[in-house]
This record gives C-alpha cells, sequence and structure tokens, in this order.
C-alpha cells in the first residue's frame, strides 16, 4: 500500500486542509482544481478508502482520510528534514554540535552563539553541563565536541586546549551560618565542622572527583550548580561558587563571604579535538573565545 502513495499526494491533502478548499488548494499548487480531484479519488482508490466526505456541500476529511493527512505531514517533514540535513553536509556544516560546559561557568554567557549559528547554517546546538572529571570525559567519549572547563595536568595529543582566562570562585555561607563566628573560619580545621555543598561528578567510567572537601567532613552532594547556589541560600552547608553567580546574593546580603580572604582564582579553557572539525565547529570555537574575552580577566 505504501508504494501508492506518493509524497505529491500528501502535498496535495496538506494543502487542502491549510487552503480549505480544492479551489485554493489547486492556485496554491499552480494546479487545475479537477486536477486535485482527480488526484484524490484516484488515491481513494488505491488505497480503498473514503479520504473526503462528499455528503454536505463542503468535501471535509474523514477519520480516515484525516489521519492520513496527520500522519503525511510527519513524513513530509521528515523528507524536509532529510534534504536540509544532507544540504548542510555537503557544504561542510555538522548536523549536530554539542558543547559541554564545566558547571562553574554561566550558561547564559554562551546564548549569543544559538542566534548567530542559526544564521550560518542549521546545525543543531546542543549544551550540556558536566561536572570535575566528567567534564574531560565527555570529550574523550564524543559525548562533547567542544569543551569549556579548567584544564587538566594532562591532556591527550590529539586535544586541542586554548587557555581562555581566569575566573573567581570565593567562599560563602548563609548570613546566619556560624562558620562566621570564628576568627579563622577557612582554617581546615574550623571547616571540617562544617557540612560541605558539592555537586556531583557526572564521569560515567573515570573515578569521580571533589574540590575544597575535606576528610570526615558532612556532605550535602546535589546534581547542579542552580541546585548547589539553593542549598547555600536555605543555610544548608558552606561551599566555593563562582563569583559572577552570586553577585546578587552578595549585594542583597542573602550570602556572606567566609572569612577576609574568600577568593580563590582558577583557570578556564577551551578545549576539542582537533582531528574531527567542521564548519560549525570551527565558527563556535572563534565565537567562543571573543565572547569569553569579554567575561574573563
Amino acid at each position: 500500500m505504501s508504494r501508492l502513495l506518493s509524497f505529491e499526494a500528501l502535498m496535495v491533502l496538506d494543502a487542502i486542509e491549510r487552503r480549505g478548499s480544492f479551489a485554493a488548494a489547486s492556485e496554491e499548487l499552480g494546479r487545475a482544481p479537477s486536477s486535485l480531484s482527480y488526484q484524490v479519488q484516484k488515491l481513494e482508490q488505491d488505497l480503498d478508502l473514503v479520504i473526503f466526505d462528499r455528503s454536505g456541500h463542503k468535501a471535509v476529511f474523514t477519520k480516515a482520510g484525516r489521519l492520513l493527512l496527520e500522519r503525511g505531514r510527519l513524513l513530509l517533514s521528515a523528507a524536509d528534514e532529510m534534504v536540509s540535513d544532507a544540504t548542510a553536509l555537503a557544504h561542510g556544516w555538522e548536523l549536530e554540535l554539542t558543547i559541554a560546559y564545566d558547571g562553574l561557568v554561566r550558561l547564559d554567557l554562551m546564548f549569543p552563539l544559538v542566534e548567530g549559528l542559526a544564521k550560518k547554517s542549521k546545525t543543531r546546538l546542543k549544551f550540556r553541563e558536566e561536572i570535575l572529571a566528567g567534564c574531560w570525559e565527555a570529550l574523550a567519549q564524543d559525548r562533547a565536541d567542544i569543551l569549556i572547563a579548567p584544564p587538566p595536568s594532562v591532556a591527550p595529543p590529539e586535544v586541542k586546549i586554548q587557555p581562555l582566562g581566569k575566573m573567581d570562585i570565593v567562599w560563602v555561607a548563609h548570613p546566619d551560618h556560624p562558620i562566621h563566628q570564628h576568627k579563622d573560619p577557612l582554617d581546615p580545621v574550623i571547616r571540617q565542622q562544617y557540612r560541605g555543598i558539592a555537586v556531583a561528578d557526572t564521569a560515567r567510567n573515570l573515578p569521580p572527583m571533589t574540590h575544597n572537601i575535606l576528610e570526615e567532613q558532612p556532605l550535602l552532594t546535589v546534581s547542579s550548580m542552580y541546585d548547589k547556589l539553593n542549598a547555600l541560600r536555605a543555610g544548608l552547608g558552606i561551599a566555593t561558587i563562582p563569583a559572577c553567580f552570586i553577585q546578587d546574593d552578595l549585594a542583597a546580603g542573602t550570602l556572606v563571604m567566609i572569612g577576609d580572604n574568600p577568593v580563590r582564582e582558577f583557570e578556564l579553557a577551551l578545549a576539542w579535538n582537533r582531528s574531527r572539525m567542521g564548519k560549525a565547529k570551527t565558527w563556535a570555537i572563534q565565537q567562543l573565545e571573543q565572547l569569553w574575552k569579554k567575561h574573563l580577566n
């Protein structure tokens, strides 16, 4: 039965439904109304079903016809997407580009890429948050095409690492947290007394990592930087968090820096596998380098 159903026939049904009549559809398609009527009748004969109920003043879709129309539109959409993807590939643009970023990075800083890439190609853009060892595992296992994260001590030779600059992270807690009462609150002996808040490493195979968590220190683990920030606001513990995440909290007093010297710096880098380069990836790398120059020291 499927070989009797052409894309041309599906386009005819689609036009009739959208335009509201055979006459209007024939005008859109540049064909005579009688030609459309004949094609629909031929389709009904070939499929042995009634597509239009012609008992009234105006032909309307039957339930079977409506099903054919709706499923047919899915096929038409898939065909358009297939042609678009093939065209993109033929011109060197990837079908999909995944940018992974450490949870320390604010996603909204990369939003300009969305419309920028859309003006260049139909490449589908994906952002994915990774944490700690999960960042470099995502790049190594091709779950990401580009990565923004603190650089590793050693990187594979096929991976290109481009330094982006430094970011500040700060020790903070709720203003009523008891750690603020200590003279030297960031002393490890003091910190160990209070619950630390950490985001879980997203590595699937590598051993999980933690930062700034002491042995035998109480620990609350959450799944994202957003959750970590909310846990801090709720007074559930202490933690380091990028300064760019908490400017409003510090100004409002909902979070307070811990101690006299709570700021730490960390490096940030852009990384990608240099052996697999397409136009979208090359363009995105250039744009990311420019974007981060505006936000990092």
